[in-house]
């Protein structure tokens, strides 16, 4: 599979999995920061989180049209 590959779903799924190997490191590699990091993520306000959320899933969209485009 390679970025000529026309099926985007392929490639969504792709992303998607690659996505799971990352988040799976990181809590097989640094449990003790994962859970001080969770712990710390309460205390900040819902609305900066979601600003937050949406930021990166905007920055993500862009990177992934940028690549494919």
């Amino acid at each position: 599979m390679g970025a000529s590959v026309e099926n985007g779903g392929e490639i969504i799924l792709a992303a998607l999995a690659l996505m799971l190997v990352i988040e799976g490191l990181a809590y097989a590699l640094f449990p003790e920061g994962i859970k001080r990091m969770l712990l710390a993520i309460r205390e900040v306000p819902a609305p900066t989180l979601r600003l937050l959320g949406l930021t990166v899933a905007l920055t993500g969209y862009i990177l992934f049209w940028l690549i494919r485009h």
